[in-house]
């Protein structure tokens, strides 16, 4: 199995959410990189090579999604990734409210256009992940590699 994690980050924090992911992939013996999202064009991902895609964007500001990941969002809506599983988790600042890490659901939505499958859903991460926030990206990078498995089946 292959997964892909594309991040995207300024201060750090939401690479660390990315290493969590990644590592977990590693502990689960599933084939990872890891690459700064705005050296990815969505049109050179492949079902042929690649099962899992994750996206890790951060939210800044009042739901503004991240420069560098912009063209990346853009290009994903005219980008077909049927049979390709995607998971998309984050870093925000829960002082915004009610746009805390809102790149995590407009991420999804635009996924949602690309006929990939959801394998599972976003972990919002407050800044940089703790012991709780850890946890609860294990789970969903291994719901992700489970709904892989049922989709090769």
């Amino acid at each position: 199995m292959q997964a892909k994690v594309y991040f995207a980050t300024i201060t750090g924090n939401n690479e660390d959410v990315a290493d969590v992911i990644v590592e977990t992939f590693q502990n689960e013996s599933v084939e990872v990189t890891k690459e700064d999202i705005q050296l990815v064009d969505p049109q050179d991902i492949s079902s042929t090579d690649t099962d899992i895609v994750v996206v890790v964007p951060y939210t800044f500001d009042k739901g503004s999604l991240p420069d560098e990941a912009l063209d990346f969002y853009e290009d994903l809506v005219d980008t077909d990734l049927s049979g390709i599983v995607y998971g998309v988790s984050g870093s925000g600042d829960d002082f915004y409210g009610d746009d805390f890490a809102v790149a995590i659901d407009k991420f999804e939505q635009q996924f949602e256009k690309t006929g990939a499958v959801k394998g599972a859903e976003g972990v919002k991460v407050n800044l940089s992940p703790d012991a709780t926030a850890t946890k609860a990206l294990q789970a969903f990078t291994k719901q992700l590699i489970v709904t892989a498995d049922e989709q090769a089946k």
